[in-house]
Order: C-alpha cells, then structure tokens, then sequence
C-alpha cells in the first residue's frame, strides 16, 4: 500500500509525498535506475557522535544549511546500526563525524561495498580516529589520526587547482592541530598544515574502487564551523565525492538561488539583519527546494489561485483536505476592522488522479481561525477568542450550524493564539497556546 503524506509551504502550494515504505521501519526503497538518470537532489547520510566532544548534532544543521543551498540533502544519525546495505543503498554519499572506536564485519563490507561501487566518503576530522579495528577504513580514508595539539593555525592550499578547491582560499581558525600516522601514498593533498619543520597534510583527496574519498582534518572547535571557507570547503567535497553523474543530475535540476545574503552564512550563533524578503516560486520551482526522507517521492496536489494563504489543514474520512485558508492574518480584526475574510476550503480528487480537482468552501466570513479538527460528525476549529463548532446538516459540504463551545482566547497577538488542535487518544481535543499576558489564578 501507498502512503500518502502532505506538505505545506507558506506560499500556499500543497505537494503530495509518496512512499511504498514506512519510514520508520527502514526499510530501504532505493534509488531506481530512471531515478539516478533525472534532474534531482543529492542524498548524503551523516553519521554523527553520540557525545558533545565533537558536537555533530549542532554542527550536522550548520552543514545541512550550506548543502542544501548546493542541492545536497543531509540526513543525520547516531546509529552505526544504518551503516547497512540496505540503508546505504538510499545516499549518494556517507559523511562521518564521530568517535566511534570499532565497526562490525557486516557494517564494514556494506561501507566498504558502499564506496568501491562508486558512492562518496566524506570523513571529516575526528572520523580519522574512527574504527581502529578496519585496516580498510584506516586505507580508504587515506590515513589515521595520531595526536593533536589546539592553537590557531592558517593550512595553506597546496593544490590551488583541484575541483575541490574552486573558489577556496587560505583561511585562519583555531582548532585542534591534527598530526596523522599511516598516509596512504596515494593520497592527493589539497591543504597542509606547518608541523615543526615539515608539512602535515591537512586536506586530501583519493579514489577507493570506484568511489571518492574526500578528507578534512578541520572541525573540532565553533571557530572552524563558523568560518564560511571550511564550509564552502566540505561542500566542494561533497560535490566531489559523489561524482560527475550526481553533480550533474543536481546541475540539470537548476535549482532557484534564494538566499537574500550576499555570501555563506557562517555563524549561526549572530544575528544577521535581513537584507531583502524572498520572492516567491511557482510550485515547480518550490519543488526543488523540499527535502523528503529518501524512501518518498512528492507532488503537486493543490496550489494558487485554487487555494490561498493556507494557515492549516485535516483530512476527513471520504480522503479530502479541508483547508484553512486566512487572508486576514495576522492584522485584520472583526472587532477593530469589521472584516471578516477567511473561510474553511475543501479540495477533494475526484479522478484519482493525485491532484485536487473539486474546491468547496465550507464556512467562509470568518477572522484569524488558525486550526481544524474534526469532532462530533463537524469541525471545531480555534478562532479567538472563540472555539467554534461548524457542521453541516443537509449534505451540501456548507457549514449551517455556527456554535461557540469556548471563549476568552487572548488575540491581542495572534501569532500565539490556540492553534495545533488534534483529536487524542483519550477522547479529548488537545491544542496549543502562546500568550504574552500573564494569567491569573
């Protein structure tokens, strides 16, 4: 059985996502042959620490940020058990950033299956220390990490010419000064490091069966995340080590440049003044910029002029939408303006198709409702200072009972009105709410 998810974006196009696989259960779909060949985004696993001694889960969206911006979709993990064929078969590429000590024979040959088939490793700084008990990971990442000091240090470009290195250049950080111990001699190095009187290679690339390794010993401290080179210089190796076709493929999907800064934002930490508001995209273009777990695939189900400023949304019994759709959020008042705008939608496939076909408005003249669920054969949706209860008796899918079943919601600030209604286990209807106003008892 197909399942069918939906997602909504602010820009009121609803794209139907598909899987054959629960997502839970990891079960592998994989990437079909058609598949590989079309337009699409790339797939990178990030396998990441289970401590804050290198702080994966912090830095891991950081990263994911200047992928995605590259076309490169992350997908993070703690669990060694996903280094499995099954699993793997699903990325492109495999990032590490982590400190586990030891992998098992299965994990090793589905890794080591994994690259010489022709997918990307990516181990990043303390991933070198990673698996002592596989000489084969130890080789195919090119080297092991030996010991290390902590100061600021500038690695110098020692191949200005590498694909990797396109638009790269020197850059200072303070981090941990990695020294390394059995260098594969066929290592290409792209950066190194002055360690007393010789050169210790910091950056390399190499090749292990058909696949491409790319290598940093970058990235223990905030400093070196935060610095817009080191990430511009994963993301080359990311691109880099998952070859030609991949890079291709998210080149031939010419996917819209969005950023609204000039330049990588680095540290996340700042705050950043907002230059200018992003356009909007028409659903097609918007589908370029929607990450779904590897297993789904997604399209269109609705979008503009059919549907409009979509706030939130249930599906009923019969397999249908319903829509709450609010042109007066967040500034327009009943009680202050006199207008009264939104309305509850509902679009409903009557083909089969996929695509919604048939558009009913269900209760229009209503102000700010911000949820939708479905209650005692009708809906209660939340529009303070009220709940309302709206059913229709007749059959026509047009709301003819009105009924408020709750009142006194705050809606001085209705960005944190009640919203998030759902319908729980224990028979009763569950929400959210954010107030500024202090309660009292």
């Amino acid at each position: 059985m197909r399942k069918t998810f939906f997602l909504l974006l602010f820009s009121a196009f609803l794209f139907q996502n598909c899987s054959n696989k629960t997502r839970v259960s990891g079960a592998a779909q994989g990437l079909t042959s058609s598949a590989k060949e079309a337009p699409r985004r790339a797939e990178i696993l990030f396998l990441g620490n289970v401590s804050t001694h290198h702080d994966s889960g912090k830095y891991a969206p950081w990263l994911a940020i200047e992928l995605f911006k590259s076309g490169v979709n992350l997908t993070y993990t703690t669990d060694l058990k996903d280094l499995n064929t099954e699993n793997l078969s699903k990325y492109d590429g495999l990032i590490i950033y982590a400190n586990h000590d030891t992998i098992s024979v299965s994990q090793e040959q589905a890794l080591k299956d994994f690259v010489e088939n022709g997918k990307g490793l990516i181990p990043l700084h303390s991933a070198s220390g990673c698996f002592k008990n596989s000489e084969w990971y130890i080789k195919a990442i090119g080297g092991q990490f030996a010991s290390h000091g902590n100061g600021s240090f500038t690695a110098q470009i020692a191949n200005p010419s590498h694909q990797v290195m396109k638009n790269i250049t020197a850059f200072t950080t303070t981090d941990e000064t990695y020294v390394h111990q059995k260098l594969n001699p066929d290592i290409v190095v792209l950066t190194e490091r002055t360690e007393g009187a010789r050169k210790e290679p910091y950056t390399w690339v190499r090749n292990e069966g058909k696949g491409r390794v790319f290598y940093t010993a970058y990235g223990h401290d905030d400093a070196t995340w935060k610095n817009g080179n080191f990430l511009k210089l994963v993301r080359n190796g990311v691109l880099w080590a998952v070859g030609d076709k991949v890079e291709d493929q998210i080149a031939r999907l010419k996917i819209p440049n969005m950023s609204i800064y000039p330049d990588t934002i680095a540290d996340f930490t700042a705050r950043h003044i907002v230059p200018k508001i992003q356009e909007g995209l028409t659903p097609e273009e918007s589908l370029k910029l929607i990450q779904v777990p590897v297993d789904f695939d997604i399209k269109l189900f609705a979008a503009e002029p059919d549907i409009t400023n979509p706030i939130a949304m249930a599906w009923d019994e019969k397999g249908r939408l319903w829509i709450v759709e609010s042109v007066d959020y967040p500034n327009t008042f009943i009680e202050t303006d006199g207008a009264a705008n939104d309305r509850i939608k509902i679009c409903e496939d009557t083909d089969g198709d996929g695509k919604a076909d048939k558009f009913t408005v269900f209760a229009d003249s209503l102000n700010i409702p911000t949820s939708i669920v479905f209650a005692n054969d009708g809906v209660i949706i939340s529009q303070a200072p009220n709940m309302v209860f709206l059913k229709d008796t007749n059959g026509d899918d047009k709301a003819d009972v009105h009924e408020i079943v709750s009142t006194g919601w705050g809606k001085n600030d209705t960005h944190a009105g009640p919203s998030n209604l759902l319908y729980g286990f224990d028979n009763k209807i569950w929400g959210s709410w954010a107030s500024r106003v202090s309660m009292g008892k």
